[in-house]
Formats: structure tokens, C-alpha cells, sequence
């Protein structure tokens, strides 16, 4: 059975088989989580997210779906991109954002991966509201049919890892 487990601090610095990056669909970086997981894993992934996107993923990654590189310069072996929704008031994506975390988990079991850490997807720049987002991802991770057995929630600041720690119990 997945545990979740709560860490406060950079996802680029957590040792686990896997890191989920909140990616955009271009793959090719950007702010936030994924400029910094772009940053500190070297030019390692963004030439792998390059190769994807000449062969599997000419169009980009679908919003909600996951794909894994290398893990660079990263202490995780590997990186699962996963996008989520950017946040509206007037449409419920939230259907997106479960499976961007499901998708996740499914690219952490075709790795073998057992510790992922995931960040709070859609939660920065894609304008999600943080209690909002954390219920999605803890319903979702502990609802999860997966091989993996510990998710390392990791929060930026104090207010996700003062709702996250509530959350997980």
C-alpha cells in the first residue's frame, strides 16, 4: 500500500528513485518546479524531452498525462513530466489534475520506481487553489492502485506543508 509522506523543502534536492516535475506540455522547461527540476538536472533532460518531442510526442504532452527521462544531474534516477491543468473558475478540471498524479504513478510503475516524489501539480504558476490542490493529490495518491510505496509530498513554503501534513494525517 502507497504511504504518502510529507518533506518541506526543494524537490531537486530529494533522493528518490523518481521526481514528478509539474511540467507544461512543450516539455522543453519553464518556471517554477520545472525550470528548477531543468536547472539542477542539467542539459541531460532537456535533451531528452527534445528527443521525445521529435519522436513520441510531436504536439506536446496532453494536459493530464505523464512520460519519464532521465534524472540528469538529479539525485532521482528519473523524471516523470507530468502536466496539469491550468486552473479555471468556470470549468472543473479536476478530472485532469487526479490524472496527471494516476498517470504519474503508472510511469513510476513501468520504472520499477518505488519512493516518487511529487510536487503540488497545478498549485504555482497554473493557479490551482493550494487547499484545493492538496486534497486532489492526497484523495488521489491514497485511493491509487500502484506498485509504489512511498510518495514523498514535497512542499515548498509553509503554508503547503502545514495543509499537506493536515491532510496526510
Amino acid at each position: 500500500m502507497l504511504r504518502i509522506e510529507v518533506v518541506q523543502g526543494d524537490i531537486t534536492t530529494v533522493r528518490a528513485d523518481a521526481i514528478v516535475n509539474a511540467a507544461n506540455s512543450s516539455l522543453l522547461g519553464g518556471g517554477g518546479v520545472d525550470g528548477a527540476i531543468h536547472r539542477a538536472g542539467g542539459p541531460e533532460i532537456l535533451d531528452a524531452c527534445r528527443e521525445l518531442r521529435a519522436t513520441s510526442h510531436p504536439e506536446g504532452l496532453p494536459t493530464g498525462d505523464a512520460v519519464a527521462t532521465s534524472g540528469g544531474r538529479l539525485p532521482a534516477r528519473w523524471v516523470i513530466h507530468a502536466v496539469g491543468p491550468v486552473w479555471s473558475p468556470h470549468e472543473d478540471r479536476t478530472d485532469l489534475l487526479r490524472s496527471a498524479y494516476t498517470r504519474s504513478l503508472a510511469v513510476a510503475d513501468e520504472l520499477e520506481a518505488r519512493v516518487v516524489a511529487f510536487p503540488l501539480i497545478s498549485a504555482g504558476a497554473y493557479g490551482w487553489p493550494l487547499e484545493e490542490a492538496v486534497a486532489v493529490a492526497v484523495t488521489t495518491l491514497h485511493a491509487a492502485d500502484s506498485a509504489v510505496e512511498r510518495a514523498l509530498m514535497v512542499a515548498y513554503g509553509e503554508a503547503p506543508d502545514r495543509l499537506l501534513r493536515a491532510a496526510v494525517g
